[in-house]
């Protein structure tokens, strides 16, 4: 038998390796962006900006490009104009409880204040949590916590912030008189030609109004004209308020009427020009603005950050290609998903766009 001899020649690699690890590569395709970040030599004689950070973002890869085409993509909602109407996107803005409890509801009140957004959806949580914290304030504390001591001290956490149950307390007392008197004006419009209807929207416009604090999100809503919806509105300590009143004022309750304000969110992304969507975190607050933007066949862009995966099927770690399917996402559309924890990203994008001093211009 005659042996074969697979030992390449002396001083050779052997062929099959090099072939399979020097494979030759196709073209780049053109336009192709080279990764790079940010060489803070560049910067020796001057301190970086937000915007000049936001950009080398862009091309560092991973999730720090996904929050450079974060920004773009909001400049792009915060510039465009209509070519003959000169109207601008609708923005819907899209934000969970827990982000009002932590320091960046101050930047949401930021974008309320200045009419950089035009309607918001949020649950519960982050309509009281707003009032609650004009009132008395929340407290910075730590996840380790066990819950049992807390629960024995009278308080409550969320994640590592810690709120008094003295803070609900204070709410009851000023919430109760407003619910009080919200009845009185239901029931005697009963007699008019036009009955009062409670929505959602109408009762945080109100709240809003009662409680004239500038630090309070809905303040703004309310003077700016700028509607809030939360269709899980009783999910919360202001349900509990409104369970409590039942008892407080029968025969005759508050009715609070969800569909006025379906019809109303559908009607304002039906009527827009152009739609955005800002949505921080997932679940109800995310679904409800995608599916206003379904009425219309798809918003133009939109920008998600939270930390949910897709691999459940849930709709709050759905990326955006998923929407495009349902067609709340048109297929066209400038969207992304960052992948990471609002607190963290959000200040910088809004630094880098709405209190820019272009976004000031804007």
């Amino acid at each position: 038998m005659t042996s074969t001899n697979h030992e390449p020649p002396q001083g050779a690699a052997p062929s099959d390796a090099t072939n399979a690890v020097l494979k030759p590569s196709e073209p780049v395709p053109q336009g192709s962006r080279e990764v790079r970040g940010v060489d803070f030599n560049d910067f020796a004689q001057r301190a970086i900006t937000v915007e000049e950070l936001m950009r080398a973002y862009a091309g560092m890869g991973f999730q720090a490009t996904a929050v450079g085409e974060a920004v773009r993509i909001i400049n792009g909602m915060r510039t465009w104009k209509h070519p003959e109407t000169g109207e601008g996107t609708t923005i819907f803005l899209g934000y969970t409880s827990n982000l009002i409890s932590s320091g960046l509801r101050e930047i949401l009140r930021y974008l309320v204040q200045h009419k950089f957004v035009s309607a918001i959806v949020t649950t519960a949580g982050g309509v009281e949590e707003d009032f609650i914290k004009c009132l008395a304030p929340t407290y910075l504390g730590a996840f380790s916590t066990p819950g049992a001591g807390l629960r024995a001290k009278g308080m409550n956490r969320i994640g590592n912030l810690v709120v008094p149950n003295s803070n609900y307390c204070a709410f009851e007392d000023w919430v109760v008189p407003i619910l009080d008197k919200m009845l009185e004006e239901q029931e005697a419009s009963k007699k008019t030609e036009e009955p009062l209807h409670w929505t959602p929207s109408k009762v945080i416009h109100r709240l809003g109004k009662e409680i004239n604090d500038e630090r309070s999100v809905y303040y703004w809503a309310w003077k700016n004209d700028i509607p809030v919806f939360c269709p899980a509105l009783t999910d919360g300590s202001l349900g509990d308020m409104l369970f409590f009143h039942t008892f407080k004022s029968s025969p005759e309750q508050l009715r609070i009427d969800i569909v006025e304000d379906i019809r109303k969110i559908n009607s304002l992304a039906m009527k827009a020009k152009r739609a955005g969507m800002i949505i921080l975190g997932g679940g109800v607050v995310k679904h409800h603005i995608a599916n206003a933007c379904l009425m219309r066949n798809g918003a133009e862009s939109a920008v998600y950050i939270n930390t949910a995966n897709e691999f459940d099927g849930s709709d709050a770690g759905a990326r955006p290609d998923e929407a495009v399917s349902w067609g709340k996402i048109k297929a066209d559309g400038d969207s992304v998903k960052v992948y990471a924890e609002a607190t963290v990203v959000f200040p910088l994008i809004v630094a880098a766009t709405f209190a820019s001093v272009q976004g000031q211009a804007g």
